[in-house]
């Protein structure tokens, strides 16, 4: 079986020693960059990799110019999925342990292993707490996987530029839907981006109602109930979701491919490349 969006910890628990399956550990603080990898070093799930946002999911930001995490060159993760052993037929298994949205960080893998053309890629619902609430067992130290070749298969399809965000937002058959908290769509209690506000005519959908008290994805049910109110009648792949910088949004591209409604887009640029050209429009306060 293959696994595409979700996977369960005892999903998980019955591979971790099988050589065809590669788990990535994408444990990551915005505050403290070093924290993950520290944690990581202690202790993780057995056979996983440890990938830093910054340093392997993201090329350098240049101020002004881009966004915070900006989409790294193709040649660059070709490179690093080969290193780490991801090739046809290897699944793939992402976790991080982001406060209140297990998957707010590990997405990102999720959505450039998919931009890139393998689709055996799955989240861990319940990300690291999951794990080590179930008394799951772990290791630490730093794990290695033999090398593979990786050969990409670009979809375009499945990202946006700022240029299809500015005629997505004026077209009344497309959505652009912000997924970070509902304050800082509003422009309120900004702390990271040097100007608040949101994309006018973008609708707000925080990527943390995706999870729920348990600390697990929403049942499919619910979650075909939350984006059949967003979306309308507008399919997928005429919606853009954002951010801040393109990586809590992959979130909501999970959840949305999970409760089956298809692959929508991600502006990887996300409000902080917006925010670097002076000619596009700001709002703030309600939709």
């Amino acid at each position: 079986m293959t696994y595409t969006t979700l996977i369960s910890t005892h999903e998980l628990a019955q591979h971790i020693e099988d050589p065809a399956w590669a788990i990535m550990d994408c444990r990551f603080s915005l505050t403290n960059p070093t924290r993950g990898q520290q944690d990581y070093l202690e202790a993780h799930i057995p056979g996983a990799i440890y990938v830093h946002l910054e340093k392997d999911l993201a090329a350098p930001a240049i101020p002004g110019q881009t966004g915070r995490h900006p989409l790294p060159p193709v040649d660059r993760l070709v490179d690093n999925f080969s290193r780490w052993g991801i090739t046809t037929g290897v699944q793939v298994v992402v976790y991080d342990d982001a406060p209140g949205a297990s998957g707010a960080i590990a997405g990102r893998l999720w959505w450039l292993l998919r931009y890139l053309g393998h689709d055996s890629i799955a989240l861990l619902d319940g990300g690291w707490s999951r794990w080590q609430l179930e008394n799951r067992p772990v290791r630490g130290g730093i794990e290695v996987r033999s090398k593979s070749i990786f050969t990409p298969r670009l979809h375009p399809e499945l990202l946006a530029s700022s240029l299809d965000v500015e005629a997505s937002r004026l077209d009344s058959g497309s959505r652009v839907i912000d997924s970070r908290s509902s304050d800082r769509y509003r422009g309120e209690n900004e702390t990271i981006d040097p100007i608040a506000g949101h994309i006018p005519g973008a609708i707000s959908a925080p990527y943390m109602e995706n999870i729920g008290a348990d600390g697990l994805l929403l049942p499919v049910d619910r979650l075909r109930e939350r984006f059949g109110e967003l979306l309308g009648s507008v399919p997928a792949d005429k919606t853009v979701f954002y951010c801040g910088s393109g990586v809590t949004a992959a979130l909501n591209l999970i959840a949305l491919k999970h409760a089956g409604m298809g692959d929508a887009r991600l502006f990887i640029g996300s409000w902080s490349e917006w925010i670097t050209d002076p000619s596009h429009p700001i709002a703030t306060g309600e939709a």
